[in-house]
């Protein structure tokens, strides 16, 4: 398979050293330095595309990988609110898309356990449930994405909660997620459930970079050749 890498930082690097293991290509890095370089010659080349980069940039890159047709993974976080705007066009186009906040296999098995525990905290009301998230100082936005998920899925079940806060003290109808900022930690997420009797947490902790980065890879190798816009539940078979 030959892949265009959209960003080429820590977690290009690390997505390329996991591609050329697993028998693929690399055939376009485009970073700030290049930009010029992505057009429609260069990302044709491609049978997939796999973008990292940052929250002010993930928006145009996804839209202009999706005009210019290839099928594309993308990890960056930030830009959510446009998701609507990115299915409509990846519809109208044609394309095929899938977006996650975080692409580790284990990581996606917590998604769905942090789910499971709170329909099984949900009726004990004693208990107030809580998210921490710590990643590298190089991290740009606050919440991860992966604690976003996570808010997301306790608040599909604790209804009453309409929003995630970040960092500042919740009111009724508000899930508080803490972010630290703490060298070299690559991610590690905690959801709690404290009472005055006792508390219940489960904590994923990641490594290093190259669970990610094998996720993006599994992803693109499900991609390729397909049309519709997917999820990793679909990639894994959640």
């Amino acid at each position: 398979m030959k892949i265009a890498l959209i960003g080429y930082g820590k977690m290009g690097k690390a997505i390329e050293a996991i591609a050329l293991e697993r028998g693929h290509e690399i055939v376009l890095k485009i970073d700030e330095s290049n930009i010029a370089d992505f057009n429609q010659e260069n990302i044709a080349k491609a049978d997939v595309a796999i973008e990292f980069t940052g929250p002010h940039t993930a928006y145009e890159n996804i839209r202009k990988s999706i005009e210019l047709g290839v099928p594309l993974v993308s990890g960056s976080t930030g830009w959510l609110d446009q998701m609507p705007e990115i299915e409509q066009l990846c519809s109208d186009a044609n394309g095929a898309f899938i977006y996650a906040s975080n692409f580790s296999v284990g990581v996606n098995l917590f998604f769905e356990l942090n789910k499971k525990l709170a329909a099984l905290m949900h009726p004990h009301k004693e208990y107030n449930v809580s998210l921490e998230e710590i990643h590298h100082t190089q991290k740009r936005d606050a919440p991860s994405g992966t604690a976003i998920t996570l808010a997301e899925g306790v608040m599909e079940t604790y209804q009453a909660m309409t929003k995630w806060v970040n960092d500042v003290t919740p009111q009724p109808g508000e899930l508080l997620i803490v972010s630290k900022r703490i060298d070299p930690d690559p991610g590690t997420h905690t959801i709690r459930y404290s009472s005055e009797i006792d508390d219940i947490t489960i904590t994923h902790s990641a490594h290093s970079r190259k669970g990610f980065a094998l996720g993006a890879v599994v992803a693109a190798e499900f991609l390729k050749d397909k049309k519709g816009i997917f999820t990793m539940k679909e990639v894994l078979g959640l």
